[in-house]
């Protein structure tokens, strides 16, 4: 074999040349071929896109890597920072199990590969392959995994799991030191309450999945209608849903009762977004006579394969039984999603996707058992006890001589000694978060604040990093119309009495001129069209601008029914009452609606809209009828919507069109104000919208879209809407791309350029999205705190990027970097490099563009975005904000807060380390999954600053003083062992070691939960004291350190001093010790209170008054009759001289 020339051997494969005379020449020459292929081919690609020119700002390892490695990159940068056994015992034991458990997990539940799919109508035999049920489930145990689940998530914990092996100890008679139940009583009671807890959660849960799967509905079959549950709907049966009623799987819309052939759903609990969406249903079905008819053709749906993205969908239509066969393109606006809402009328539809196969259910993920940092980090030092106190029982075995049965004494040593790691730590922590719990739903400064999740409370505290939704959240989703600017004259809210006053005008002189002139309104138009141009009057450009305004959209009036009046009468009515006081309007965008309500209020007004027609109101009460010929909806590459429309009286056909001004300034005519006026309004907070026009002949119409007859007044010619996708005819470009499966979008793009060219400029809008209240002062309040906020929404890029800037998420000084869409490594890699060489910029991104830099450069990225003062991801799927989270949290090892009010944000506040659910407008759906729930976004201020701050430090304060009340009556055990030839003896029995952890110590202990470092006044007023929350030092090795060192001191001065000062009084030895030490507890915590309250005044005397009455009736415990009162007062006085020397020091 000839060896490769050196030039063209990587290292590793130099490497591997070297190793070629132990392993053989046979094995290595396979995988010598086999990675210069795989080299070479890569080489060129890297070399074509000049990647390895400029290496982004981490290091070059990646880019000497495979493209099919690239996703592995960062894990393997980890990995390589932990090796050897240091790496196993921290963390490595915890990968291989993971890895192992989930290899067996794999291979027993092979996960089924998604197909596309052909679904024939009402026959859901035909099913090639079997679907799964249609059933929610969001249970988390079932009757047989509850008892041993619950108790793996409570052993799992190193604290727990060591008094579970303490308490088991004490039936070994060799071993037992004590009675049951001063180890089963504590023990138990955290258990039970726990248990207790998961089960009402489990069985809440239990009944909510059976109330949403037990939901009838109409089935329609060849018999009739039949009633069938939610959970035993299959693919491809025929559903009926009526009017507010849930759609239970996802479906293509076959037929409604509308008779414009489309209706109106909810989405707010799959998207987020509030307005009502337009669904069309497909023309084919639509136009059968009658609902049975269904069953009386031949028809099937070609789909997708199932999922997650909720923004678009790609199938067809097919009825074979016709001649020639019937093909109709499916897009997004022909499905019903599962758990939308049916808005208007009665809709069919076929059943494509059922169960986990919906959208709904494959962008939500499974909620997640979260521990608060604070309890992982006691469970740190709860493992560093447990050292000790295995140290500390070799070191008295050891001193012993091994005499006897020593590994006998060995565990009576570490039972005599479990003092140390307090069993008491996790009931007072618990009741401590229930108290704080009660405090927040108690404060009348958040009213309405719920706590749902009660473990945490601490993590409000600790926050770095808050997540948050746009819609209901930041904004309250409704529009004002702000700006009109013509490119001369601008108009504001103080000036739309002028732009009525134009409109007015302009009709009422159209009418007095449309005498005699609609016969020959064609040929004057071309007379028209042919003349020189001639500039044109303000009042004649605001008028063409509003027409444009009020018909280039996508919003339907809705008129609601009268109280007696029948659904049938209400439609009857509806074409003919034009009256304003029962009419809304209904569009996908609150920005449309805007638009169409402020041509209303200057004099122009939409009465009616359905697939074909639209009608128009003048001031003066004429109606003006116009036919829709196309219709091309916005998407998030187009970043634009356009309507071709027919003016019945002048038969005209003008194409309207609006989108982004980034879209729109290559389309219109040349000026030179559109973009500085953009920005103007940009920074103003405004959202922005260019709106041109552009007037088409009969003949560039029909060379866009040929039709079958040239009759444009035929009520059944098949151009009339784009909606309907009946075939036009074999040479339609447009209806071929849009029959496409494969790369639609790009294809119905590429022929409607044809039409985007030279088109006339004819307004800037502007609307104002309204802020929810003191939006800005909170958003200030949390980056002062040194926390960073991302803005995660699923609506489009310019709309996140102006809620941006006008919240101040973003300041107008600040730059803005936005990410342009990229569909490559090559495209990513130089965005990344563009986006390096920016400092101090905040980041706009979508949805589509991260998931490429997350494919490729996900540490890169996450790290580089982490340096920006905000970020913004827009056309976020539910599941991409989850993802968003958990690499942060993966990333940084930072603690993040979610917060949303719509379904769609589930899955971001259950993958948060702490998710806080706002009930509004999109339903409570988010506030019952989260852990937190709060009516208005302003009142995460004060969660987080106050009530956050005293979580942390009271919970911080009360651990660390009960491991110290632990610490010191160990140390005085090992000081009497010590004394006593080390003998295996406890030094208290029974009831004291029980009373010391309760009635004699408690109260004041736990009074620590009412204590306050900073007012509440204070904390709000200067919210950088959150920053030192987040770095931990309440609660840390350092601090722990102190408290051992003091608990050790006092143990070893109360447990010597009482032997030595009181040798007289040898047989009291235990009264007296277990006196100071009460009184060195009462006295520790009166030290370390910093703002007093009534009740721990209360708690100090009452557990004094306590032990004082026990000394009467314990005798048998304390050895004595009754207790020298003068020894009392002396021990206490020199206990207090002693702590206050430590204090000193």
């Amino acid at each position: 074999m000839d060896v490769p020339t050196p030039d063209l051997v990587c290292p590793d494969t130099t490497w591997a040349m070297g190793r070629v005379s132990s392993y053989g020449w046979g094995v290595w020459e396979s995988r010598l071929h086999a990675l210069f292929a795989v080299q070479c081919r890569y080489q060129l690609e890297d070399e074509s896109a000049h990647l390895d020119e400029m290496p982004l700002m981490m290091s070059e390892e990646g880019f000497e890597n495979e493209e099919s490695d690239y996703h592995t990159l960062p894990r393997a940068r980890i990995m390589q920072r932990k090796r050897g056994l240091e790496w196993f015992v921290c963390d490595g034991w915890k990968f291989l199990c993971t890895s192992c458990c989930g290899w067996l997990i794999n291979i027993c539940r092979r996960k089924k590969e998604l197909k596309a799919r052909t679904v024939w109508l009402g026959c859901p035999e035909k099913c090639e392959e079997k679907h799964p049920r249609n059933s929610i489930k969001n249970q988390k145990y079932n009757v047989f995994t509850f008892i041993p689940g619950v108790l793996y998530e409570q052993f799992k914990f190193f604290l727990n799991l060591y008094f579970l092996v303490i308490s088991c100890s004490q039936f070994v008679p060799a071993l037992k030191i004590g009675y049951l139940y001063t180890y089963w009583a504590p023990l138990g009671f955290v258990l039970a309450v726990t248990m207790t807890r998961e089960a009402i959660d489990e069985f809440r849960r239990f009944q909510r999945d059976k109330e949403v799967n037990s939901q009838l509905y109409s089935k329609l079959t060849v018999r009739g209608k039949v009633q069938v549950k939610s959970s035993d709907i299959q693919v491809g049966d025929l559903i009926i849903v009526e009017k507010n009623q849930r759609i239970p799987s996802d479906m293509v819309f076959l037929r409604t009762s509308e008779k414009a052939g489309s209706c109106f759903i909810r989405t707010d609990q799959l998207d987020g977004e509030t307005d009502w969406k337009l669904k069309v249903a497909v023309s084919c079905t639509q136009q059968l006579p009658a609902l049975g008819d269904l069953f009386s053709i031949s028809a099937y749906v070609y789909a997708q394969k199932p999922q997650m993205d909720i923004h678009s969908f790609e199938g067809t239509f097919t009825r074979e039984d016709s001649d020639p066969p019937i093909h109709e393109s499916l897009s997004i606006e022909n499905t019903l999603w599962a758990s939308t809402i049916v808005a208007s009328g009665t809709v069919i539809g076929v059943v494509i996707y059922t169960g986990k196969e919906t959208r709904s259910v494959m962008n939500t993920s499974n909620p997640k058992n979260k521990v608060g940092l604070l309890d992982l980090e006691l469970n740190r030092l709860t493992k560093a006890l447990f050292l000790a106190l295995v140290a500390l029982s070799i070191v008295m075995v050891t001193l012993q001589g091994f005499v006897g049965p020593w590994y006998r004494n060995l565990f009576r040593f570490l039972l005599l000694f479990s003092y140390i790691i307090p069993i008491s730590l996790r009931v007072n922590l618990d009741m401590g978060k229930a108290v704080y719990g009660w405090m927040m739903m108690k404060d009348e400064n958040i009213p309405g604040t719920v706590v749902r999740t009660s473990t945490i409370p601490e993590e409000l505290g600790r926050l770095v990093y808050l997540l948050t939704d746009k819609t209901g959240t930041l904004t309250q989703n409704e529009m004002i119309f702000k700006r009109l600017h013509l490119g001369t004259v601008s108009y504001g809210a103080d000036t739309m009495d002028e732009i009525q006053s134009h409109v007015r005008d302009s009709y009422s002189q159209m009418q007095s001129q449309a005498g005699g002139n609609n016969t020959g309104s064609t040929p004057l138009r071309k007379a028209q069209s042919s003349a020189p141009k001639v500039r044109k009057s303000v009042s004649s450009r605001i008028h063409e601008a509003v027409k444009a305004i009020v018909l280039c959209h996508n919003v339907t009036p809705v008129y609601e029914s009268r109280a007696g009046v029948t659904e049938e009468t209400e439609f009857a009515e509806a074409d003919q009452d034009f009256s304003d006081e029962n009419r809304t309007y209904q569009a996908s965008s609150p920005d449309e609606v805007a638009l169409v309500q402020w041509t209303e209020s200057v004099g122009l007004t939409l009465v009616s809209r359905d697939l074909t027609s639209m009608q128009l109101k003048t001031p003066s009460g004429q109606v003006l009828s116009f036919c829709i010929l196309q219709l091309f909806p916005f998407t998030s590459e187009s970043k634009r919507m356009g309507v071709i429309v027919r003016d019945e009286s002048t038969a005209e056909i003008t194409f309207y069109m609006k989108g982004a001004d980034v879209a729109m300034s290559p389309i219109v005519q040349y000026n030179d104000w559109l973009e500085e006026e953009c920005g103007n309004m940009a920074r103003e907070g405004l959202r922005t919208l260019v709106v041109a026009k552009k007037a088409l002949t009969e003949e560039q119409y029909q060379d866009f879209e040929p039709m079958q007859s040239s009759s444009v007044e035929s009520t059944h010619s098949t151009y009339t809407c784009a909606h309907r996708r009946l075939p036009l005819c074999p040479q339609s470009r447009y209806t071929q791309a849009k029959l496409s499966m494969h790369d639609r979008s790009l294809k119905v793009a590429a022929v409607v350029e044809s039409l985007e060219r030279e088109m006339e400029l004819l307004c800037l809008t502007g609307v104002e999205d309204q802020l929810q209240a003191d939006v800005r002062p909170t958003l200030e309040m949390l980056r002062n705190a040194g926390i960073k906020i991302w803005m995660l929404t699923g609506d489009k890029l310019e709309t996140a990027t102006c809620i941006a800037k006008s919240s101040h998420l973003v300041s107008r000084t600040q730059d803005i970097h936005i990410f342009r869409q990229v569909t490559s490594r090559g495209e990513a890699h130089l965005e990344l490099n563009a986006f390096r060489r920016k400092h101090d910029c905040a980041l706009v991104i979508s949805g589509d563009s991260l998931e490429v830099c997350l494919k490729y450069y996900e540490h890169e990225f996450v790290e580089l975005a982490c340096q920006c003062p905000a970020v913004v991801c827009c056309r976020c799927s539910p599941t991409q904000k989850a993802r968003i989270v958990t690499l942060l949290q993966q990333h940084t090892g930072r603690r993040t807060c979610a917060i949303g009010d719509g379904g769609n944000d589930v899955s971001m506040i259950q993958a948060a380390d702490c998710g806080i659910g706002i009930e509004g407008k999109e339903g409570k759906q988010a506030s019952l999954a989260a852990d937190f729930s709060i009516t208005q976004f302003r009142h995460i201020g004060r969660l987080l600053m106050v009530h956050g701050r005293n979580s942390y430090k009271r919970s911080a304060a009360l651990g660390q003083f009960v491991m110290h009340r632990g610490l010191i009556i160990s140390t005085m055990q090992a000081v009497f062992s010590s004394v006593f030839y080390f003998a295996s003896v406890p030094l208290y029995q029974g009831f004291l070691m029980v009373g010391y952890a309760t009635i004699y110590t408690m109260f004041p202990v736990f009074s620590l939960v009412l204590d306050q470092d900073v007012k509440p006044e204070m904390a709000m007023l200067y919210p950088e004291l959150y920053k030192d929350l987040t770095k931990g030092r309440s609660l840390s090795f350092k601090t722990f350190l102190i408290w051992v060192l003091i608990s050790i001191y006092q143990g070893g001065i109360l447990m010597y001093g009482a032997l030595v000062l009181f040798e007289s009084e040898f047989v009291h030895v235990v009264a007296i010790s277990f006196t100071a030490l009460i009184l060195t507890e009462l006295l520790m915590v009166a030290l370390t209170v910093r703002t007093w309250h009534w009740l721990m005044v209360v708690a100090e005397f009452l557990s004094l008054g306590c032990y004082v009455s026990s000394l009467a009736f314990l005798n048998e415990y304390f050895g004595i009759g009754r207790v020298s009162f003068g020894a009392f007062l002396v021990v206490g006085a020199e206990l207090l001289e002693n702590t206050s020397r430590v204090f000193r020091k």
